[in-house]
């Protein structure tokens, strides 16, 4: 059959990646899309940039619209980042009738929407495995693979960095800012971190995971996001000693009230799965009502554990180039007419249970003052931690609570009462905790 020629928007790490993959697997690759795959056009930034790879037979260009307006290429694969002028690339092939793969997280999560319904009215594929989770098949086992479920819940390590980051404050004693450094100087975080230790990377892949699991619209903007700046190495300690690990997560479920969207650091049994993955690596846990517990592990970034996504996504789009539309895997799982627009549950409506820090003044009656506010607003408590002095003459001493289960919007009401106290420090430490039962 005739080879079907692509053209790469972006050369860089996973542009390489990805040329490298689908070089040395050539023959692989084809037995499997029963098609060739060949690279015939590239657009980079600067030409006269050194690169790790090199295209055989390819026209390199620095112009996208090159590569898009090209009649003989059939599949554009976008590996640019960022929003635009990517947003308006991809919907300008989407309109010449090119299919589109993307590893573009921040794009699918915020202008998904759009994108689909002009791929839809088309006639194109837009695939996008490698948004989430680099080489790990969690989007496709979602749709596909779980078709038959319910799905209940989902949690996920799924930005590297922070896991990284909470990895070496809890193996070497370090304090968030030298963690960081260190993930700056090997490479794991950029040189503003902003998008990782806030929170904003994983609330892109968030939206996508939820989307696909509950099959409502992707909606970035109502995910609430926090990130990992505010953890001390000692609430590690104190979360070790209370039988907790400290994971930053993405969590979606689906409760009575709609869908909770969340991203924040998050206490979690030392047993259970998730808090055994550490370093940079990326783990998914996801509960369906028939298949149960599923845990998805793996690299979630780097140049070929992505690009193994990138071309898997190719891998299909060539099996099913001529395919009839409405015979395609849903690009969210579900059918266009049964996406549901489900109420997204806000913060103050979670239930939770938390693990609270708190700077008090080493006098009587502190911890009563505490507890009342506390016993007001119904919130009863599972642990204490009191902390002694580590030095003669300490003004104040940190006292460690888990509360039970409660609403946030009622410890919120607490913990403003409780920071008014002249004998508590105003900063109160506050992290959701989640068994995942």
């Amino acid at each position: 059959m005739q080879a079907v020629n692509i053209g790469l928007l972006g050369l860089g790490t996973v542009g390489c990646g990805t040329v490298d993959l689908l070089t040395r697997s050539a023959q692989e690759i084809e037995r499997r899309a029963g098609r060739r795959v060949i690279v015939k056009r590239a657009s980079v930034r600067d030409l006269n940039k050194p690169r790790t790879c090199t295209i055989d037979g390819a026209a390199l260009t620095e112009d996208p619209y090159a590569v898009i307006r090209d009649p003989e290429i059939s599949v554009v694969v976008e590996l640019m980042g960022g929003l635009e002028p990517t947003r308006t690339l991809v919907l300008e092939a989407i309109a010449e009738g090119k299919h589109v793969v993307t590893a573009n997280k921040a794009l699918i999560a915020e202008h998904g929407n759009e994108i689909f319904q002009a791929a839809r009215d088309r006639g194109v594929i837009v695939a996008f495995e490698a948004a989430v989770g680099g080489g790990i098949p969690v989007i496709k086992a979602i749709r596909e693979s779980l078709a038959g479920n319910h799905i209940q819940w989902l949690a996920g390590i799924i930005n590297g960095t922070t896991n990284f980051i909470l990895t070496e404050m809890r193996d070497r004693g370090m304090d968030f800012s030298d963690a960081l450094a260190e993930a700056q100087a090997l490479g794991y975080a950029e040189a503003d971190p902003t998008f990782d230790v806030e929170g904003v990377d994983a609330a892109h892949k968030l939206t996508i995971l939820a989307a696909i699991a509950f099959g409502i619209p992707l909606q970035f903007d109502r995910v609430y996001t926090e990130g990992i700046g505010a953890i001390g190495y000692e609430d590690i300690e104190y979360a070790a000693e209370l039988g907790y690990a400290i994971k930053h997560l993405g969590i979606a479920q689906r409760t009575e009230s709609g869908v909770e969207l969340r991203v924040h650091p998050t206490l979690i049994p030392r047993k259970g799965l998730l808090a055994s993955v550490d370093g940079v690596m990326n783990a998914v846990l996801i509960h369906g009502d028939a298949a149960g517990d599923m845990l998805f592990y793996g690299a979630g970034a780097g140049a070929m554990p992505t690009a193994s996504a990138v071309v898997a996504d190719l891998v299909d789009v060539v099996r099913v180039l001529s395919a009839d539309p409405e015979h395609r895997v849903p690009y969210l799982g579900f059918q266009d007419h049964a996406i549901s627009h489900t109420e997204i549950v806000p913060m103050e409506s979670v239930e939770a249970a938390y693990y609270l820090r708190l700077q008090v003044e080493d006098h009587p009656g502190v911890m009563a003052d505490i507890t009342r506010i506390l016993a007001e607003h119904a919130i009863s408590i599972e642990a204490i931690l009191q902390k002694p002095s580590q030095s003669p003459g300490q003004a104040e001493l940190p006292v460690i609570l888990l509360t039970h289960v409660v609403r946030e919007g009622r410890l919120d009401e607490a913990l403003k009462q409780i920071a008014q106290l002249v004998s508590v420090s105003k900063q109160i430490t506050r992290i959701r905790l989640h068994a995942f039962q």
